[in-house]
């Protein structure tokens, strides 16, 4: 069932603890079918996003943190850092639960997101380059172009948001950012 309507519905504080749970869940399955158990991807704690990184998107006073639901049911979630003065925004996160891949969620979320931010003049995320599956839908389905790779011949000149807090042993370091001009 591909292009199921969907909702995003801000994130309550009884739901925050679940949100981060489903988002490492989400993150941690495309590492272990890419990767399979364990490899240098995942930290210590078994998880390819820290904690620590989604909690401080979500807390980040820019942010707007929503539920993706889809017929009554959480299937996923987006963080958004929305600049009010320079329109340049960004997706911090946006995940969706791996039972619901490949339904058109993902797509619908995205679609959501860019009707309730038509101000944006760019749009800005980034995803660990063994995502296949983010690449091809960042790229071709919602139109974002590849900006960047981030790896060990190439670091950004701004540091990624959890960069300065990152233990040695949390992954990936190589990651491509994607960009999105808006009409």
């Amino acid at each position: 069932m591909k292009n199921k309507k969907v909702t995003l519905v801000p994130l309550t504080s009884d739901d925050r603890e679940q949100f981060i749970l489903d988002n490492q869940w989400a993150f941690r399955y495309g590492a272990l079918m890419e990767f399979g158990e364990r490899d240098n991807h995942i930290d210590k704690e078994g998880e390819i996003i820290s904690r620590k990184t989604i909690e401080g998107c979500i807390d980040d006073p820019q942010s707007e943190t929503y539920r993706i639901v889809a017929d009554g049911k959480k299937v996923g979630g987006v963080i958004l850092k929305i600049n009010k003065e320079t329109n340049h925004n960004q997706l911090e996160i946006l995940f969706t639960s791996p039972e619901e891949h490949s339904k058109g969620i993902g797509y619908g979320a995205w679609q959501a997101v860019e009707s309730m931010h038509p101000e944006t003049k760019i749009w800005e995320t980034c995803t660990p380059y063994f995502e296949k599956r983010n690449i091809h839908f960042y790229v071709n389905k919602c139109g974002f172009q590849i900006d960047a790779f981030w790896g060990q011949y190439f670091q950004p000149d701004k540091p990624m948001i959890d960069d300065k807090d990152r233990r040695e042993d949390e992954g990936p370091d190589e990651m491509f950012r994607f960009i999105k001009v808006m009409p």
